[in-house]
């Protein structure tokens, strides 16, 4: 098997985990999360540098959720890389469970923020660059951000401040699946054109087919050569992508797969994809 047939294994066997938890949570968010599956794949299992046996290694990689009601896909991708056992995925958002339905930085190794409130990641991601500029450590540090959070104020905030202070450690990673919770990005509040808005914030950016490993993992790695400036990866994906009834439809934003027929369709289709 070639690194590009194990890491899309990977990530089907991610997309099983995200069915299955919010099946039996009976609430999540799975939209975001299989749309986001392929891009992190690759990011956690060929190109960050993270260790789930020295998971306080001080110049381990940061990855950090901006978008972080994506809880489906980030137990998932730490459970199966080995942070923790995966029959704790069946708990996910039961009473006292430490996988609720947003991240707690104390509740889980691998987990780099606690997160819930939109626009808010790269911010993060800066202070840890900024910050090991003064420890002398050395590590990048990754951002996930969603499309529709790039409505918030915060992101072109924290996007000049990333340019000023060049962070060229700093890769954001765009989950650009075109939908909201409420409807289409361009109905809600219109974002086009991306590409030449982060280029003019002075941010290197790179377009991706999002659901092509093998492009993603190679855009990943030229943009860890980029110098005096932070980098963003614009990945082209798929609301739902792997789940015909799921794709593209903004309403299993938040919303579980409750019905046994869907259930077993959704699984049937993973499985075959």
């Amino acid at each position: 098997m070639s690194k590009i047939q194990e890491l899309e294994s990977i990530s089907k066997q991610i997309r099983k985990d995200i069915v299955s938890m919010v099946n039996k949570a009976g609430s999540g968010h799975p939209g975001g999360s299989l749309s986001a599956t392929d891009v992190m794949t690759a990011l956690y299992f060929d190109v960050a540098n993270i260790d789930p046996s020295n998971p306080e290694n001080p110049n381990r990689d940061r990855i950090i959720y901006s978008k972080a009601h994506v809880t489906p896909l980030i137990y998932s991708l730490l459970a199966r890389k080995g942070f923790f056992d995966p029959k704790e995925l069946d708990t996910f958002r039961k009473f006292k469970s430490n996988l609720q339905g947003h991240p707690h930085i104390k509740c889980l190794p691998g987990i780099e923020s606690s997160g819930g409130s939109l626009g808010q990641g790269i911010s993060l991601g800066i202070g840890h660059i900024l910050g090991s500029r003064i420890t002398g450590k050395d590590f990048r540090v990754y951002v996930l951000i969603g499309d529709g959070e790039c409505q918030a104020g915060q992101i072109w905030e924290s996007a000049m401040a990333a340019a000023h202070y060049q962070t060229d450690k700093l890769i954001a990673i765009l989950d650009y699946n075109k939908y909201q919770e409420m409807g289409p990005i361009s109905r809600e509040m219109a974002v086009e054109p991306f590409v030449d808005k982060w280029h003019s914030f002075g941010w290197h950016t790179t377009e991706v087919d999002g659901h092509d490993i093998m492009a993603i993992t190679n855009s990943l790695q030229e943009l860890q050569t980029i110098k005096e400036k932070p980098s963003i990866l614009i990945a082209h994906t798929i609301k739902g992508k792997g789940i015909s009834f799921v794709e593209k439809d903004y309403t299993w934003h938040g919303r579980a797969i409750k019905d046994d027929e869907q259930y077993k369709q959704a699984e049937k289709e993973i499985q075959c994809s």
